[in-house]
């Protein structure tokens, strides 16, 4: 795998936004101040467990380079990702006048990405947003491809928009503070890309097993390069999901029911996993792929000390398939379920039924490790 530390996202020719790789904050008022925010106010929207580690060294870089810096902070956790959070927001940016030519900047993970960029889309009709993602889930997936959103009613997502950010700002050395729960989520999201589109990339991945546990810094740097790349690269093509992009959906539609149904207790990327070893498995069902393939990946992701059943979950898997039918992925009453062709090789199919999904679930639920 080659490393890069800049990717350029381009739409119909154009360029739109870089990611930046940095093992620091040292260089985020530069790359922001490429953005013209000389007379422009910036917000920074975090959580209660990112602010107190990197809230001041972010303020400190951007102060200089900007008219103010003010902040947003709420409680960490998804079930503040709501519409009463977004309001808080709002009542925040016009207390402090800000207009359309003034900054977001989400300072966190998953959540406060999806939530400042979905606030960013609405704000006066959309204003820009910047992207400083602090986890390894966000660094290789929420923070790219202009997808924003807030849960509604439990339903993950429900409420959202398409809006770029203007950057995307990675820290690699975030990692660091991260707790390994939350480490282990972003793997889920990282083997998942292997899965759809990079054979090569999956068996990199498992050989690097022990060194991206360890959190070695220049191999940690190359999986997120490769993961950004592979994102990208679908993003570029697909800005608004109407085909390809459905494929980084693969583990979502299994994953986002059992998260619901988990009341967010179990982390996404774990939810992912579960979801992709039931898609395996549905694609070996569909003799897509080989149940050594599918007893492979459980292998890969117990690597990364990710659930790869659901023996010792209290889940109905009737719920689970119901839950489905909620998804937003739903398309005229069909689930588009991702599967392989191969590993490496995903595509989307309209045609699983509630009866492959239950059975997958049993299976899931049997015990199987």
């Amino acid at each position: 795998m080659d490393m890069v530390d800049r990717l350029t996202v381009r739409r119909d020719g154009k360029d739109i936004y870089d990611i930046v790789l940095e093992s620091s904050f040292d260089k985020l008022g530069f790359e922001v101040s490429k953005l013209d925010v000389g007379k422009r106010k910036l917000c920074v929207v975090t959580d209660s467990n990112v602010a107190p580690l990197y809230l001041e060294q972010v303020r400190g870089q951007l102060t200089a380079h900007c008219q103010a810096v003010h902040s947003f902070v709420f409680q960490a956790g998804e079930a503040r990702k709501n519409l009463d959070t977004v309001g808080r927001l709002y009542r925040h940016l016009i207390l402090n006048h800000y207009d359309r030519n003034d900054f977001l900047v989400a300072l966190g993970g998953g959540v406060v990405g999806d939530l400042c960029g979905f606030a960013a889309a609405t704000y006066l009709r959309g204003i820009e947003f910047i992207q400083v993602p602090t986890t390894l889930l966000s660094q290789v997936d929420s923070s790219i491809g202009g997808k924003t959103g807030v849960d509604f009613d439990a339903y993950k997502n429900m409420v959202g928009a398409f809006h770029m950010p203007s950057l995307v700002y990675t820290n690699t050395e975030t990692l660091l503070t991260l707790p390994e729960e939350q480490y282990a989520s972003g793997m889920g999201e990282i083997i998942k890309h292997g899965l759809i589109k990079n054979r090569a990339y999956y068996d990199w991945i498992k050989a690097h097993a022990l060194p991206i546990c360890q959190k070695e810094t220049d191999v940690c740097r190359v999986m997120i390069s490769e993961s950004d790349k592979i994102k990208k690269d679908v993003v570029e093509r697909d800005p608004m999901e109407n085909g390809e992009r459905a494929l980084l959906n693969f583990g979502h539609t299994l994953g986002h029911a059992i998260e619901k149904l988990t009341d967010f207790q179990l982390l996404h990327g774990h939810c992912v996993a579960l979801g992709c070893v039931g898609a395996a498995y549905l694609s070996a069902r569909r003799e897509e792929i080989s149940m050594a393939d599918v007893e492979g990946i459980i292998e890969t992701f117990r690597l990364f000390g990710l659930p790869t059943n659901l023996s010792g979950f209290d889940l109905d898997p009737s719920s689970i398939v119901a839950a489905t039918k909620n998804d937003k992925k739903m398309d005229s009453g069909a689930i588009r379920f991702i599967l392989l062709h191969a590993i490496g090789e995903a595509f989307v199919d309209r045609s699983v039924t509630d009866a492959e999904i239950e059975a997958t679930l049993n299976w899931l639920a049997g015990g199987r490790s």
